[in-house]
């Protein structure tokens, strides 16, 4: 390697650029040690090897790019949820699609109709897999691939709903613009009417909110430390989703929902992760609509 001093300055920066890389990197491995515990700074700066402030900026970068995130009240370090989102898009195995395959295809047999798996990245609801029913009139409201802000469409409301109600109102001021813009059926109190609903349900509706002739039924994914997986959803042109039938498909979405989080449940205890999967969170009144 040259000496610093016979180097120009853009390959100093490159050098030291990936020296930044590659420390990140090896933090990334030391706060994944710490799984469900999470680690300490102190653990950080032991581990590693790095000096206080190095450490603290390196996380402070993964905080940034969502790959690390701290716990508010203990402070402790824990790997971040794009970390997830990038494994599923890597790979399959031991991911939401995979587990979630065998539920799509018997919800779609069951029902005749499409079903889908969504998960959440950042405050969007992206389609995964679309698995198509058999029934010879389908609704084309979703596609792999599509992504609407939670709280727009069935599986979108149904992650919204399960998240804490200081989250779901950040949430809605982000994304309050492009509802307002492209969701014309939609605004920040009916969404919020939709979740308490959703809460009280069980499972989520959409009332053709998104295309008229389309409704659709979802219901959260949890894993069995409560963090939010994804969601399970069923589509159907409006005809065929009259009250009774929105509940008789709520049933099967239960029934796959359980099945899905308790192959997660099954993984978890395989790793060392025994915490149990709580309910989802009722509310009385949305705050802040009066």
């Amino acid at each position: 390697m040259k000496p610093i001093e016979n180097m120009d300055l853009r390959e100093v920066a490159s050098a030291s650029g990936a020296q930044a890389v590659e420390r990140a990197l090896r933090l990334l491995s030391f706060v994944g040690k710490g799984a469900e515990n999470g680690v300490s700074l102190a653990d950080v700066v032991r581990d590693s090897g790095l000096n206080k402030p190095t450490a603290r900026r390196l996380l402070m970068a993964l905080m940034r790019s969502r790959l690390v995130e701290q716990d508010e009240f203990t402070r402790r370090y824990y790997l971040g949820g794009e970390l997830y989102v990038l494994g599923m898009l890597a790979s399959r195995r031991h991911g939401l699609l995979d587990m979630a395959a065998e539920s799509l295809r018997r919800l779609s047999v069951v029902s005749e109709d499409t079903s889908f798996i969504s998960m959440r990245r950042d405050d969007y609801a992206v389609c995964l897999h679309r698995q198509e029913g058999t029934h010879p009139v389908r609704t084309h409201a979703l596609l792999s691939g599509d992504q609407n802000p939670l709280g727009v469409g069935a599986g979108s409301l149904a992650m919204l709903a399960v998240l804490a109600d200081a989250e779901v109102n950040a949430i809605l001021q982000r994304v309050e613009g492009v509802i307002a813009t492209d969701y014309p059926a939609y605004s920040r109190d009916i969404i919020w009417q939709d979740v308490i609903r959703t809460r009280e349900l069980g499972y989520a509706l959409n009332p053709g909110r998104v295309v008229s002739s389309s409704w659709g039924v979802g219901m959260a994914i949890l894993f069995p430390d409560g963090r939010l997986a994804g969601a399970l959803s069923i589509a159907a042109i409006d005809s065929r989703m009259g009250e009774k039938r929105q509940t008789e498909l709520a049933t099967l979405l239960r029934e796959e929902v359980d099945r899905i989080q308790a192959k997660f449940k099954g993984l978890f205890q395989s790793q060392g992760v025994t915490t149990a999967i709580p309910q989802i969170p009722q509310l009385a009144t949305a705050p802040e609509l009066a």
